[in-house]
């Protein structure tokens, strides 16, 4: 049986484009995370058919992703609502400094939004009738934050645990540590009597012991080898922007990956003359010609966290165990072409996406 909320709490479940929305009602309506700026109309008409016409009192974020506040502004136009975001991101937002907010560097979009007030971890709130404390989760964001209720056991993780893994390490792509700040997330919500999460993407779960045993196991693969966090966030942001997309043309995609900070900083942890041993065909990749053929071999995965085509198990969203690859022998005149096909390729395998003539499509 699926865990249960109160009666005063609603989960919306997005998949990964955006997060999931936590809504919260009583005398002051609350929201936890708004998703996506593409999905921002959908977030609004979820949030406006739940509330009945009610107001929306507040909006708090976990973290400043963009696929968690994304739906900000949107809401804030529609509602006037009071806004919290952590603490340390307070100056960025002010200023709007779309590069210190990730944004740029990820390639991806957010409507500008302003705030009212900060979250810090140990502070108390009330949402939907209920105590909560904020809690500090570093490791996929450097100030990502925790809700924790405990008088009903429910925890609102984000992106620091989902059923099958937890999002990106992004703090080691930038050669800063993160590895040892999951962990010590993990270790904290161990210490908690967490009876349901609520992550920031995929379903609502109570097996907690069970999902962080995976999470462990997944971190220890992870810093094993940091080439290996640096390849699944590749794939994690390809996948996004064909999320966001729908299709990219195979042969625009190498300048497209050109374009974003974060998968050059990737590139430097990983071996690039190696990819272009996985000998996957996937079409046109940098006008070069190509078919495509496929073998079953082994495992390949792309962490993302969606209900809709799960693609993966860690640094992003959740895990896919299917088993079998395609090969690419398309010729690569640039690091960046190499990564294009590479990415394709890892698609691909996992079934999350295809090739329709010229373009890379959604799957």
């Amino acid at each position: 049986m699926p865990p249960r909320l109160p009666a005063t709490m609603r989960m919306f479940e997005r998949g990964w484009l955006s997060s999931n929305n936590v809504l919260c009602t009583g005398e002051q309506s609350a929201l936890v995370d708004s998703g996506y700026l593409t999905h921002a109309p959908q977030t609004l008409a979820l949030v406006r058919h739940a509330l009945g016409g009610r107001p929306l009192h507040r909006l708090l974020n976990t973290h400043l992703h963009s696929d968690h506040c994304g739906g900000n502004a949107v809401l804030q136009a529609a509602y006037g609502c009071h806004t919290a975001i952590p603490a340390p991101e307070a100056d960025k937002v002010a200023a709007w400094d779309e590069e210190a907010l990730s944004f740029r560097a990820t390639g991806q979009q957010c409507a500008r939004f302003t705030f009212d007030a900060v979250l810090v971890p140990g502070q108390r709130l009330e949402l939907g009738a209920l105590a909560w404390e904020v809690l500090a989760a570093p490791g996929h964001d450097p100030h990502a934050l925790l809700l924790f209720c405990a008088q009903e056991g429910i925890l609102i993780a984000g992106d620091a645990l989902w059923e099958n893994g937890f999002g990106v390490v992004f703090p080691e792509l930038a050669g800063e540590p993160g590895f040892g700040d999951v962990r010590a997330t993990l270790d904290l919500i161990g210490t908690l009597d967490a009876r349901v999460v609520i992550p920031g993407h995929g379903r609502m779960f109570a097996d907690v012991a069970g999902a962080l045993g995976r999470a462990y196991s997944r971190l220890d693969y992870l810093s094993a080898d940091r080439k290996r966090n640096a390849e699944n966030a590749v794939k994690v942001l390809v996948k996004f922007l064909l999320l966001e997309r729908q299709r990219i043309a195979l042969d625009e995609l190498p300048g497209l990956l050109a374009s974003i900070p974060v998968l050059n900083s990737a590139m430097r942890q990983m071996d690039i003359a190696s990819l272009a041993n996985d000998q996957a065909v996937v079409g046109r990749v940098g006008s070069e010609a190509a078919h495509l053929t496929s073998r079953r071999t082994a495992d390949d995965r792309v962490d993302t966290g969606a209900q809709t085509r799960r693609v993966g198990g860690s640094a992003a969203h959740a895990f896919n165990e299917r088993r079998h690859t395609t090969t690419l022998t398309v010729p690569s005149p640039d690091p960046y072409t190499t990564l294009a096909n590479w990415a394709i390729a890892s698609l691909l395998r996992a079934n999350a996406a295809r090739i329709d003539g010229h373009f890379l499509v959604d799957a």
